[in-house]
């Protein structure tokens, strides 16, 4: 069954009015970030990464691709705007001057149980190998990236804690916590392994590879690796996806892996994939959260764009509404980054649901498409990023407007969100000022604000 949403809709500008880089021109609804300089001027595009802190601080960790300088993790306490660094995560692994390829990012965000926030570490130094993205060549003089971490932040000591590295060595792409039993989860890139750590054994176990060679695969053993691991609390299951649709449960009484009979993510709705074909998500979800309250998994798929619940009681999936920007849904096109976007959060009510997504961009009147869409957004800086909201038990679906800095330009790069106790929205993207561009925290209103 699908549901109809009373649409409150912000007033866009012309199409054409879409061309220029800057807000001074633009006459629709718009909400107006501030930047943070967090004093990092090596931070690079962030995925996820954040989190708010019981205390109320808003915590994030600025990425980092320079060979000799590892990604760096930051708190703001909006009460009193007071920024702290609180530590390099390259030595918080303990790898400090060991001249390997340095802890440059991390691709999950915080989980807080028992007053210490659990996270991840990935990669952040590439190599492009046959025109695909592989684990960073050493150079001369460094070792081989010795494998992301499972990491712990404790909020009054200020200490980190060292929980292992991934299996094979590999970086942890993927993460989530069953805060009730202990128990974390992780995905890691590029082989797609899936494995869970236990906080009171401090056992780690190996589930192995999930989805074919994951990104590591070539031709036909290529599969794109989920972004979101879903945890329902109740009973301590945990839920991924593979690129072909299959939904995956971890089953925490017989701690097993084993694909959800009945169900799966390959809806009309969400368009048609070739799972072994890199550029996109394919049939897998974007980003997921548990919602205590009705016992529901919400997420929304990549590319589509599209709003879902998943029971996975009955099992059954529920596509609710298209959560794409206004000017998307007008166009009736899929947004410009073919893997949707991860700035994807319930609000703490408890149901509001905040998206920052993106919009079509047209130059001379003409609507840019596919990868040309994506260039002409990098040179212009027109990602044209909205807020939207999706108000689950109202039914209600709003776009709130496009995004602008003070100085007019709009942010890019836009894969982060949390929500601050205040109804601030709370992202990591670029910014350029005095001529460099750097990633770093930026914050608004929301419509809880």
């Amino acid at each position: 069954m699908f549901l109809t949403a009373t649409v409150a809709v912000a007033a866009d500008s012309a199409d054409r009015k879409l061309v220029v880089p800057d807000g001074n021109a633009y006459t629709g609804k718009k909400i107006r970030a501030k930047t943070y300089d967090s004093n990092f001027a090596l931070g690079h595009d962030s995925y996820n990464g954040m989190g708010t802190g019981s205390d109320g601080k808003i915590y994030y960790v600025l990425s980092s691709e320079n060979i000799d300088q590892g990604a760096k993790m930051f708190s703001l306490d909006p009460r009193n705007q007071l920024l702290q660094e609180l530590g390099d995560l390259t030595e918080a692994c303990g790898e400090k001057g060991l001249k390997t390829i340095p802890q440059g990012k991390s691709h999950v965000n915080f989980v807080e149980a028992d007053g210490k926030l659990y996270f991840g570490t990935h990669v952040g130094v590439y190599s492009i190998v046959e025109g695909k993205e592989t684990m960073g060549i050493p150079p001369a003089g460094y070792k081989a990236y010795p494998g992301g971490h499972l990491l712990s932040y404790d909020l009054k000591t200020e200490k980190f804690e060292d929980h292992g590295i991934a299996p094979n060595r590999e970086g942890i792409l993927t993460f989530n916590m069953d805060t009730k039993r202990g128990r974390l989860f992780a995905l890691t890139w590029p082989s797609g392994i899936f494995y869970r750590y236990d906080l009171s054994t401090r056992q780690q176990k190996s589930f192995g590879k999930m989805c074919a060679d994951g990104e590591d695969g070539v031709g036909t053993t290529y599969r794109t690796v989920c972004r979101s691991i879903a945890v329902d609390l109740d009973d301590g299951s945990a839920y991924f996806t593979t690129s072909e649709g299959t939904i995956l449960r971890y089953d925490a009484r017989t701690d097993s892996v084993a694909p959800v009979a009945g169900e799966d993510m390959r809806k009309d709705y969400f368009g048609l994939y070739d799972p072994i074909s890199p550029g996109h998500m394919g049939y897998n979800w974007r980003q997921v959260v548990w919602r205590a309250k009705d016992r529901m998994i919400y997420g929304v798929h990549g590319n589509s764009g599209y709003l879902f619940r998943f029971d996975p009681r009955t099992p059954r999936i529920e596509v609710l509404d298209r959560i794409t920007s206004e000017p998307s849904k007008r166009c009736g096109m899929f947004d410009q980054f073919s893997y949707g976007y991860l700035g994807f959060a319930i609000a703490p009510d408890n149901k509001t649901i905040h998206y920052l997504t993106g919009g079509p961009i047209y130059v001379d009147g003409k609507r840019l498409a596919g990868k040309a869409n994506t260039a002409m957004g990098e040179a212009k800086g027109l990602e044209n990023l909205h807020l939207i909201t999706y108000d689950i038990e109202r039914v209600k679906y709003t776009d709130h407007g496009a995004v602008f800095y003070p100085n007019g330009q709009r942010p890019l790069y836009v894969n982060a969100i949390t929500l601050g106790r205040d109804g601030m929205v709370y992202t990591l993207p670029r910014i350029t000022e005095n001529g460099k561009t750097r990633s770093d925290l930026v914050a608004f209103p929301g419509p809880l604000k």
